[in-house]
């Protein structure tokens, strides 16, 4: 597998990753902007909005039939947050040319329609349609009001936006249901444009496929060849984590299990402490070997989850466990015992070379 990239234009870059190991080849589209109260909303509408049609594919039914001639062809789009960054993404999934029954350039299509569905949206008066408008905003809405459906889930989040307060990390990726109402064809018309100018785009395009040839398409497409050069409005830092002091939130529902999550920040923000943590959250609680599954959950029998995961983007750990709510204090003390081990050196030179395995790292890995 080669993974190469391209700039072909400022703050535009073309990713080709060559590989056999598949049937299918990908395409995808990232737009990646800074994460901000005024826009997140904004932000996470447009993907929905885009899905619903373009100027050569005006509908949802057009869309349809187009990726049923494309052999089945797979689209998706979605939200998502890295470090302080929000990114749009969109995806394309065809089956490679070599396994079609007929001699085509189904990667040529794919990447076309994809950029088209991006690039080239559905607008009426200058202003998207207000055609599938009102409904993506229930839809948006009824994402936000169901975050707290996986409690899991809802636990990290909570925790997310209490460490991380008045910060971009804080902010919920789908955004907030007082934003949405604000929200109509033309103001998000007006902020898409400006997205598409200023935002860092990033195409990638995986499979079986001749890199060059593929450069050459993106390049020449119409769609593309419109976007201007740009200097990317996206954090290329984290905001720095503002040290303070422990701090308790719980908030309580008629259940009787719960979920206990512990935010850990990692003030030194080099490359070397980052590989640090890596090997620090795999002996944590990273792995069915770690202190957390190994201890809090098996040993003691306090959790029937437990683990924990580092987020490299924030440098911070996030250490999680699903028990019963009458075993908080137990369990709440039992990882702070298995903090104090990790600080105190309480590991072997065997837990450091298992977790550089499962991180695919050499056991002569500068770390």
């Amino acid at each position: 597998m080669r993974d190469n990239k391209k700039e072909i234009r400022k703050g535009i870059t073309i990713h080709t990753i060559k590989t056999n190991s598949f049937k299918t080849d990908l395409v995808a589209v990232f737009l990646t902007t800074k994460l901000n109260r005024e826009n997140v909303t904004k932000n996470a509408m447009i993907p929905m909005i885009l899905s619903k049609g373009s100027k050569s594919l005006e509908s949802i039914e057009e869309i349809n039939k187009k990726l049923e001639d494309m052999y089945g062809a797979a689209f998706d789009c979605g939200i998502d947050k890295t470090g302080d960054n929000q990114v749009l993404k969109f995806y394309l999934e065809t089956i490679n040319n070599k396994y079609l029954p007929q001699e085509e350039n189904i990667i040529q299509e794919s990447i076309s329609t994809l950029l088209e569905l991006v690039f080239n949206p559905k607008t009426k008066n200058n202003a998207f349609t207000s055609e599938y408008l009102d409904t993506e905003k229930e839809k948006l809405k009824i994402i936000i009001e169901g975050k707290k459906d996986n409690k899991a889930q809802y636990a990290n989040l909570r925790c997310q936006e209490e460490m991380y307060k008045g910060t971009p990390f804080g902010l919920y990726k789908y955004g907030y249901i007082e934003d949405i109402e604000k929200i109509d064809a033309n103001n998000l018309y007006e902020h898409y444009k400006k997205l598409i100018s200023e935002c860092k785009i990033d195409i990638f395009v995986s499979g079986d496929i001749g890199e060059e040839a593929v450069i050459d398409l993106i390049n020449q497409n119409p769609n593309v060849q419109k976007l201007n050069e740009r200097e990317p409005e996206y954090n290329r830092k984290n905001t720095p984590f503002e040290k303070h002091d422990k701090k308790e939130i719980i908030e309580k529902a008629d259940v009787t299990q719960g979920n206990l999550v512990l935010g850990l920040s990692i003030l030194d923000d080099n490359k070397k402490e980052k590989y640090a943590a890596i090997v620090y959250n795999a002996i944590l609680g990273g792995s069915a070997t770690s202190k957390m599954f190994q201890i809090v959950r098996e040993k003691h029998s306090l959790a029937y989850t437990a683990s924990s995961n580092y987020l490299r983007h924030k440098n911070c750990i996030f250490i999680r466990a699903g028990i019963e709510i009458d075993n908080y204090e137990k369990t709440l003390n039992l990882i702070y015992e298995q903090i104090e081990d990790m600080k105190n050196g309480n590991f072997t030179d065997e837990d450091i070379e298992n977790a550089k395995v499962r991180n695919n790292w050499n056991s002569k890995d500068d770390t």
